[in-house]
C-alpha cells in the first residue's frame, strides 16, 4: 500500500493551493483518508479527514476543503487564504478501522504518504 502526496510549493499569504494523495495497492473507498501537517519543531497536527463527511481542525475551518474522488482513489486538500503559521509539510493518511471519536488522531492510520511541503510566505 502506498500514499503519494503532492501539490505543495511556495505561495504568498492569502493564495491557494491543492494538494493531491493518490493511494495505490488496495482499494480505499471504505477507509478514512485524511491530512495531516508537522511544521519545524511542531507536533504532526490534524488538518481534515473525509469518511461520510469531512472533518476539519478549528484552525483550518473555512478555508481548506477535503475531498475525494474514489474512482481514482485520491483524495484532495484544496488550501486558500493560506496564511504563515500554514507552512508545514502536509502527509496523507488512510485508516481502515477507524472510529469517529478518534478520527483526528494520528496514532489511528495506518497507511502513511511521504509529504510535501507547503511554505507561506508573508
Amino acid at each position: 500500500v502506498q500514499l503519494q502526496a503532492s501539490g505543495g510549493g511556495l505561495v504568498q499569504a492569502g493564495g491557494s493551493l491543492r494538494l493531491s494523495c493518490a493511494a495505490s495497492g488496495r482499494s480505499f473507498r471504505n477507509t478514512v483518508m485524511a491530512w495531516f501537517r508537522q511544521a519545524p519543531g511542531k507536533e504532526r497536527e490534524f488538518v481534515a479527514a473525509f469518511r461520510w463527511t469531512e472533518y476539519y481542525a478549528d484552525s483550518v475551518k473555512g478555508r481548506f476543503t477535503i475531498s475525494r474522488d474514489n474512482a481514482k482513489n485520491t483524495v484532495y486538500l484544496q488550501m486558500n487564504s493560506l496564511k504563515p503559521e500554514d507552512t508545514a509539510i502536509y502527509y496523507c493518511a488512510a485508516g481502515a478501522r477507524i472510529i469517529t471519536s478518534t478520527i483526528t488522531e494520528k496514532t489511528a492510520y495506518d497507511y502513511w504518504g511521504q509529504g510535501t511541503q507547503v511554505t507561506v510566505s508573508s
